[in-house]
């Protein structure tokens, strides 16, 4: 029916490997709108071959702040987007010897603009909401492993996150998310 549109993320210059914002075509009319959020063979077509194991949402409130999180021995690839409410989605590459390690790529997600965001394996994970409210949705290449999840402070001065916090906004974070370690502590994909 639609395909997408696949666009390779780059942070100062430098491709992030397998990092990508995509775009899916949206059918509106006067009843709303209809789109494929996933298309096996849309995505074939567009060179991702990933296979999507488990869905997940959650809802989060206005200044919730999760991440940035990862996995170290089952690593998961995500395909993120904003159903309802808009957040700023940040993925961190952690893949020890790739060009880009430890540069992040952060994209507005909303229910208006309908981007998706693929992060591969080997990558951190978060993002802020921005909204009054917003629920989130995502595939993932791997199982939910408790135990074997991994963070990244979301200040680390090495990684210099740009997150757009607006002036008297209050973070809200788990007390897990508020302590984990910075870039040059954190685990590091082989």
């Amino acid at each position: 029916m639609g395909k997408i549109k696949v666009t390779q993320c780059e942070k100062d210059g430098i491709k992030i490997e397998g990092l990508c914002v995509i775009e899916p075509t949206v059918f509106n009319d006067e009843r709303g709108y209809f789109m494929e959020t996933y298309n096996q063979n849309d995505f074939r077509e567009a060179g991702l071959s990933m296979n999507f194991v488990q869905d997940n949402q959650s809802c989060s409130v206005k200044g919730v702040l999760r991440g940035l999180h990862y996995q170290k021995e089952h690593p998961q690839g995500k395909l993120v987007r904003a159903v309802r409410g808009e957040v700023f989605d940040v993925a961190v590459d952690l893949r020890a010897g790739s060009e880009s390690y430890g540069k992040w790529f952060g994209v507005i997600l909303s229910e208006d603009n309908k981007k998706m965001f693929y992060i591969p394996e080997g990558f951190a994970h978060g993002f802020l909401v921005l909204s009054d409210v917003a629920e989130f949705a995502y595939k993932c290449t791997d199982f939910y492993h408790p135990g074997d999840e991994g963070g990244l402070i979301y200040n680390d001065k090495d990684i210099n996150v740009e997150w757009p916090i607006p002036a008297g906004m209050e973070l809200i974070m788990s007390e897990k998310d508020k302590k984990w370690g910075s870039l040059k502590d954190t685990f590091k994909f082989r």
